[in-house]
């Protein structure tokens, strides 16, 4: 019973704020039973649609021209852009669509009719009732009861000053007393552990050590800032539509709705991290042949083993000598 109450009063407060900001759709239907105006405001119909769409064009004038078209060609994409409006205000998301369609329970739609109200201009349900409860506050401050307090709190018997201020205002300027050695001591001690915490503290903190390394590529942080992106880009384009489009001669730019790009971008960063992983190994791997070719002793010469880089170093000064014999 509660909250059908409730539903009740938030529908009749709903419809005469309607009617109080002059609406069009809610002229000559004389409805009187709060059963009436929440059946208009909480069930499906193209009446109620037009009411919500009459309200966010109020908030926002430059929308009427695009939901009136919206209207006469799809009104499953009319409902999609009242949800992104509504999202745009912080009041819903742009998938609660059985809220923009009337589906949603009657206490949430109407609370949620009943916080678009307060955006348009010229409603006055904020102000009025922050008016009556200024009114309220005065009355409870100056009712009988409260004469009392208000009269000892203008003559106190006890001072409000606290004492320092007081000795100011009595010209007693007390000197500082000399700290003891004991104080000294503990003061002292304080300091030294507390700074024995901060470099441990320190040492715990990678990002306060001046030779950190850098951070990684992380795949979700690319993933959130491709999706912040696209969120930029769609807010952009309507305001572009809304806003901007009359002061700009050229077409606006096509934003696909999709993400394929991302994904492409995403499959060529992986693709040229594996090629360069790929790269890195066979760079070691000829490092370490060229080690196990210096240092592997399979090569015959005078009944010994030796390297190959000793074979060429002899065969080199053999044939230094050979070339000092035959041109000296």
């Amino acid at each position: 019973m509660a909250g059908t109450s409730k539903e009740h009063r938030l529908s009749q407060h709903v419809y005469a704020t309607l009617q109080t900001l002059s609406c069009s759709l809610v002229e000559g239907l004389y409805l009187r039973e709060a059963d009436s105006m929440q059946e208009l405001l909480c069930t499906p119909s193209q009446h109620r649609t037009d009411i919500l769409a009459w309200i966010c064009s109020s908030i926002c004038p430059s929308l009427s021209k695009k939901l009136t078209l919206l209207r006469s060609k799809d009104l499953n994409t009319l409902n999609q852009e009242l949800a992104v409006f509504g999202q745009e205000m912080m009041l819903c998301r742009t998938d609660d669509l059985d809220l923009i369609t009337g589906r949603a329970c009657p206490l949430r739609q109407l609370c949620f009719l009943e916080q678009l109200l307060t955006l348009v201009p010229g409603s006055m349900g904020s102000s009025g009732d922050s008016r009556a409860g200024g009114e309220g506050l005065l009355k409870e401050l100056f009712c009988p009861e409260a004469l009392p307090h208000l009269t000892h709190a203008l003559t106190p018997t006890l001072t409000p000053w606290p004492s320092d201020i007081r000795g100011a205002r009595k010209g007693q300027r007390s000197l500082p007393s000399r700290p003891t050695g004991k104080e000294v001591a503990d003061v002292t001690a304080l300091l030294e552990s507390t700074q024995t915490a901060l470099e441990q503290l320190k040492e715990q903190c990678v990002f306060l050590r001046e030779e950190a390394s850098p951070s990684r590529f992380s795949v979700r942080a690319l993933r959130v800032a491709v999706s912040d992106l696209a969120q930029m880009m769609s807010v952009f384009s309507r305001v572009y539509e809304a806003d901007f489009r009359s002061y700009c001669c050229k077409e606006p730019p096509s934003l696909r709705s999709h993400t394929n790009i991302f994904s492409t971008v995403h499959r060529l960063l992986t693709a040229c991290n594996t090629e360069l992983d790929v790269l890195q190994q066979v760079s070691e791997v000829s490092v370490c042949l060229s080690d196990t070719v210096k240092e592997d002793p399979c090569y015959w010469s005078h009944g010994h083993k030796h390297t190959l880089s000793t074979q060429l170093e002899d065969l080199t000064k053999r044939y230094t000598e050979f070339l000092s014999l035959h041109h000296g």
